[in-house]
């Protein structure tokens, strides 16, 4: 991995909720001499962030303007409701929207939920972030619904979270910029794609090994080492020749 395009890190910045941890440790055992630094953002700043080229790439949540830029889509989250753990919802395995109708609904300015119509009833005024919105489900002001990675990431002992089954799911994305897939860049996705190792994309080709010479048989005699000939012993007989008849004697 040479060249003038290639440089001497790569940045990649990533949302909350998203867990870079593992892909990370893969790129330090396979690249050790090459940093990976890691530059937690907003959802709201992820994709700003790598159009200024103030980082490689970013591990966001979908949609997103997507002009000029690549996203590659690698999994899709779980959507829950957060409640008390007194809530009637805390008694069921899951929920459906519809459970939601007369609970107000927190709707934070950083939902990254593709909603139509966000379900419950609106709270008078949207939360600015999703953590400000946890702390008024905690305070009994009413439910959030978010990727199950973000319940997690703000858990609360006070607090549990239900699968809501006809919700939005909200997909995690690995996003660069279309005109700048440098060769750390095909080494990062081929990581998140599980490529193995070997794979060649990204890389030159390894050149093939050199056959070594098959080794000698055993066994041959000196002759044979030394002109090539055979290794039957000499009978005193002219070789494929036939044997004479014995003469009479008179």
């Amino acid at each position: 991995m040479t060249g003038p395009d290639v440089p001497a890190s790569f940045k990649l910045a990533y949302v909350p909720g998203v867990i870079p941890a593992k892909w990370v440790r893969i790129w330090q055992e396979r690249y050790p001499g090459t940093p990976l630094e890691l530059a937690g953002v907003s959802a709201a700043d992820a994709a700003t962030l790598v159009r200024e080229r103030d980082a490689d790439a970013a591990l966001l949540r979908l949609p997103i303007d997507r002009a000029g830029l690549h996203a590659i889509p690698l999994y899709t989250e779980t959507t829950v409701v957060v409640c008390p753990k007194d809530h009637l919802l805390a008694a069921a395995d899951e929920v459906s929207t519809e459970d939601l109708a007369d609970d107000v609904v927190l709707h934070p300015l950083d939902d990254t939920l593709d909603w139509e119509r966000p379900p419950g009833q609106p709270a008078i005024e949207r939360p600015v972030t999703t953590a400000g919105a946890i702390e008024l489900v905690a305070a009994g002001v009413g439910l959030l619904v978010v990727p199950q990675s973000l319940a997690r990431l703000h858990h609360r002992r006070d607090l549990t979270y239900r699968p809501l089954t006809d919700a939005p799911q909200s997909r995690v994305a690995l996003s660069w910029l279309e005109e700048e897939t440098t060769d750390l860049m095909e080494q990062f996705i081929g990581i998140v794609r599980g490529r193995t190792v070997n794979s060649t994309r990204g890389r030159p080709a390894p050149e093939p090994a050199k056959r070594r010479p098959a080794a000698a048989k055993t066994g041959k005699t000196t002759a044979d080492k030394r002109g090539g000939g055979s290794s039957r012993r000499s009978t005193g007989r002219p070789q494929g020749g036939k044997r004479g008849k014995p003469r009479r004697r008179s």
